[in-house]
């Protein structure tokens, strides 16, 4: 039995790549009992963000190439695309990662909050597909144990940023009147819904959404 988590990150892939291999929250479920059926996987998880799309796997003898192969079919890259831009970490490193990446500290935002929520989204969605176990499971709660003691140990939470505040507080520096300025948001994920809600509150009136879906551009307009 070995346990492994591979994927890629804004440190590792360009946003073109992030964005096609990116699961779509419709997708996770029959994604994730794919991926168990086809690769005899035990137990999957999938996180998958702007800034990166991780498995968590826990499986006998897998190749990671395995699970590389399968991820790249699913998204329509050539495996050996996918492999340039991979990272691999397995048993006690890759809990390591995992908790690293709760805890905000892998982030592009050092300490941006809205990951751990996203983790523990991606755990549901993994429990609701049948795809948990008793290894998932400990992983899982260990995991958000060590990152909630993160922030209460450390200064990390003190002053939370996300990429969406970010990215605003820069929209700001840059426009003297933003309530004045049109604003273009591409995509219609987490941090794009927070993006345009700081906008609101800042006066914004006009924002234009575009996303590869038009349900999730009108959700998000409305």
């Amino acid at each position: 039995m070995a346990f492994l988590a591979l994927g890629i990150n804004h440190k590792t892939a360009s946003v073109d790549v992030r964005e096609r291999v990116a699961f779509t929250p419709e997708q996770l479920v029959e994604a994730l009992q794919q991926l168990c059926r086809l690769t005899e996987s035990r137990e999957a998880a999938i996180l998958s963000t702007c800034n990166r799309s991780e498995l968590y796997i826990e499986h006998d003898h897998l190749a990671a190439d395995s699970i590389l192969a399968w991820l790249a079919d699913y998204h329509h890259l050539s495996l050996e695309e996918l492999r340039a831009s991979a990272y691999v970490h397995e048993d006690d490193a890759a809990v390591r990662h995992m908790m690293r990446v709760a805890s905000g500290l892998d982030s592009l935002v050092l300490g941006e909050p809205q990951i751990l929520g996203q983790m523990k989204s991606a755990y549901a969605v993994a429990r609701e597909a049948g795809t948990v176990g008793p290894l998932l499971g400990r992983l899982f709660q260990a995991t958000f144990s060590a990152a909630k003691q993160v922030r209460t140990d450390t200064a990390i939470g003190e002053n939370p940023v996300s990429v969406a505040f970010a990215a605003v507080s820069l929209a700001k520096q840059i426009f003297s009147d933003l309530q004045r300025s049109q604003a273009l948001l591409i995509g219609a994920g987490e941090t794009i819904t927070l993006v345009a809600r700081h906008l609101h509150d800042l006066g914004v009136k006009r924002i234009v959404v575009a996303n590869r879906t038009l349900e999730r551009a009108s959700m998000l307009a409305a």
